[in-house]
């Protein structure tokens, strides 16, 4: 019902307000994301990847079953990562608009481009998104992972566990700190919410957020996750930031 009165208020929504292109501010024909030649500054994660987390190997060459640098130090506790970008300026600007700017009409856009990298997630899983501490919850006035999470979710018909997880310990912008500061960080601030290890045990998992940076948000869900019996967590996200380009000084807050 609410979908089919969506459809019908859209031509009257286009005519207030003309669909143009986030990036660049062009016309489009409708609110389907960006525009083609904008479309040609994001940069897609392609083959050959590590088998593991899936890292493009910018030299081309590798052998079935390679395993990045990263990975080959400490094999990842989740069972790979799905990104639909990687992270650049454009990229960069699309979540800042999104999150920042608070085009939450984006969410229909970016979860449309990550459910296309999880193709390859087979079989039956759970939705289920990175959570905001309820103070910056507060001051934001939404969960952008939550807004993905929830698109993911009606692409794949799947099931969204919205609220599986909790993030007990308020932690300040992680901005400029690097890799094992953001760790230490967020030890012990996420865990599994009272009543829902029902609907994670046993059960693969997508676990969504908007940019993966270090791995420390990622990470400390998914050893939630994995504490409470999940047999399996994908990580889907829109923009990846490479180790190899991350830098402290790099204008990203994953919270």
């Amino acid at each position: 019902m609410l979908g089919t009165i969506g459809a019908a208020l859209t031509p009257i929504i286009d005519l207030i307000y003309p669909p143009r292109c986030p990036l660049c501010g062009e016309g489009m024909a409708d609110q389907t994301g960006v525009c083609g030649p904008c479309w040609l500054k994001l940069d897609i994660p392609g083959e050959p990847a590590c088998t593991a987390c899936k890292r493009p190997f910018r030299d081309g060459v590798a052998q079935p079953g390679s395993l990045c640098v990263p990975c080959l130090a400490a094999r990842p506790r989740h069972d790979g990562i799905a990104a639909a970008t990687l992270y650049n300026d454009a990229s960069r600007r699309l979540v800042l608009t999104f999150k920042h700017g608070r085009r939450i009409g984006l969410a229909r856009a970016l979860g449309r481009m990550m459910a296309a990298r999880l193709s390859d997630a087979e079989g039956e899983w759970v939705i289920v998104p990175v959570p905001l501490h309820p103070r910056r919850l507060w001051s934001r006035g939404f969960n952008q992972s939550a807004l993905l999470a929830r698109e993911i979710a009606r692409i794949r018909g799947e099931p969204l566990e919205i609220d599986a997880l909790v993030r007990r310990k308020y932690t300040a912008p992680l901005r400029g700190l690097g890799k094992k500061a953001r760790a230490r960080a967020l030890s012990g601030a996420i865990r599994i919410r009272p009543g829902k290890a029902d609907r994670i045990r046993d059960r693969q998992i997508i676990l969504v957020d908007d940019v993966l940076t270090s791995g420390a948000t990622s990470n400390a869900c998914v050893s939630a996750l994995k504490n409470a019996g999940a047999s399996k967590v994908v990580v889907a996200c829109f923009a990846r930031v490479l180790d190899d380009a991350l830098n402290p000084s790099l204008d990203i807050d994953p919270a």
